[in-house]
């Protein structure tokens, strides 16, 4: 998909495991033409696009449906680490999103996550899958906004030079 380099770890052919807490974690993107990125995440490398109808290619998924799976992704993933542990059935584990977008500014304005639970799964334990799925760090980065900065990279040539 992209001849960009992956990011391992130091002395490995491995992708680098992902940041402990308080670690940073690299993300590299890189324009492939049109409104085509690819996102290298710890070798990972994730295409992002935008639909023709909107003047892309439509060869991967926005960078506004990645953020979508991402929070279902995660979802799904405490799930099943919940059922796991407490040994109950996986098989039929499934999570489905769906979003709506607000203007003014642009953002996405409603995102509705439904978890569908295996067969098997005793009714007294749903209230606490429920709340473990919703406390995945996905979600709690978006309850608990994250400081974010964007500012231009440095550029070793104008250290020196007056903007």
């Amino acid at each position: 998909m992209s001849s960009e380099p992956v990011i391992t770890a130091p002395g490995s052919t491995k992708p680098a495991p992902g940041p402990a807490s308080g670690d940073s974690q690299p993300v590299h993107i890189v324009h492939r033409g049109g409104d085509r990125f690819d996102i290298n995440v710890r070798g990972h490398v994730i295409r992002t696009d935008q639909p023709a109808g909107d003047g892309g290619e439509d060869t991967g998924p926005t960078p506004t449906e990645l953020f979508i799976a991402s929070l279902a992704g995660c979802v799904a993933f405490y799930a099943r680490r919940y059922l796991s542990r407490h040994k109950l059935p996986t098989e039929g584990l499934a999570v489905e999103a769906d979003f709506s977008m607000g203007s003014r500014p642009a953002r996405v304005a409603r995102i509705e996550v439904r978890l569908t639970i295996p067969a098997g799964v005793p009714a007294e334990r749903r209230e606490a899958l429920l709340a473990v799925a919703s406390h995945c760090t996905v979600h709690n980065s978006l309850t608990s906004v994250p400081e974010i900065s964007v500012n231009f990279a440095l550029d070793p040539g104008r250290l020196n030079a007056n903007p």
